[in-house]
């Protein structure tokens, strides 16, 4: 587990520079979550705004396919099976369709904490917001994706 951690210098809200670990397999979703300042609900929209983004942007597949030979001949493909590139374009569509449910001043948030794994302080100061303001952006972001996901 200490491969996990690295020591990152962060600068807090009072202008003071500090060493801290960080752990590298968690997402700022995820540690926001574990530390009581995401629901349950916020965490999984994000989370599923996240796996669409990843989806969308994998590349097609170039390697072999090792699935099953189909049963008749002259089809390429079991029914019922989905094309990979159709799968890759429907996350595409519902990434969109989420970040314009967010809105416009809000998506840029999102899409840096959530699917850019990048931390709300970070973030803040890229967007040029002051402190602890991006944690209640991002709140109202993910309950508006969280309301398109439907999550319940």
């Amino acid at each position: 587990m200490r491969g996990q951690y690295v020591e990152q210098r962060i600068e807090d809200p009072a202008g003071q520079v500090q060493t801290v670990a960080v752990n590298l397999g968690e997402s700022p979703l995820a540690w926001l979550h574990a530390r009581g300042h995401l629901s349950d609900r916020y965490y999984s929209a994000g989370e599923l705004l996240r796996a669409d983004w990843e989806k969308a942007g994998l590349g097609p597949r170039v390697t072999m396919r090792w699935d099953a030979a189909p049963a008749t001949r002259g089809a390429r493909r079991g029914a019922g099976t989905p094309d990979p590139s159709m799968a890759q374009l429907s996350a595409r569509e519902r990434f969109h369709a989420a970040i314009a449910a967010a809105g416009p001043g809000l998506s840029d948030i999102l899409w840096r904490v959530a699917c850019a794994g990048e931390g709300l302080a970070a973030a803040e100061r890229a967007l040029g917001w002051p402190s602890r303001a991006g944690k209640l952006v991002l709140t109202l972001a993910l309950e508006r994706v969280a309301a398109w996901y439907r999550v319940p």
